[in-house]
């Protein structure tokens, strides 16, 4: 069977996917605003519940979205979520402590040491180098042209 132009562009119109960029955008915005949001009512409970002053309660907040990043990552529903909320998932704190837990869940059949610990920053190990070494750089910069 032989396509003509217009027929050709008409089959391969028909086969791919419709482009979801309107929704994905809207449902990253609704679900990173979502986990900001909730960051920000755990930094208040710490700040006027228990009287922790402004900045510990933001250091005790990240600890506790990247606890229940993690928390989540292991039940099987950080996945879900990032399924519909895309790129709002991916917020750095809670993205990152999604990329660590999972390689460490996918690996574990093969033993804590072996599994687990030697692929739990397989996916974030770059990040961390990478962040490593810039935050390296800018120290040393700082020093130099202080």
């Amino acid at each position: 069977m032989k396509y003509n132009k217009e027929s050709y562009k008409e089959v391969v119109d028909n086969y791919t996917p419709k482009n979801k960029i309107v929704k994905n955008c809207f449902m990253a915005f609704i679900f990173g605003g979502a986990i900001c949001t909730i960051g920000e009512i755990i930094k208040n409970i710490f700040v006027s519940g228990f009287n922790v002053p402004s900045d510990d309660a933001g250091v005790i907040t990240s600890v506790v979205l990247v606890g229940l990043s993690a928390l989540l990552t292991g039940f099987g529903l950080y996945d879900n979520l990032g399924k519909i909320g895309g790129a709002g998932t991916i917020v750095p704190i809670t993205g990152f402590a999604n990329s660590v837990v999972s390689p460490a869940l996918e690996f574990k059949k093969e033993g804590f040491v072996l599994g687990t610990a030697a692929n739990i920053f397989k996916l974030a190990g770059p990040v961390l180098v990478y962040g490593y070494l810039a935050s390296f750089i800018v120290g040393i910069l700082s020093l130099i042209f202080k």
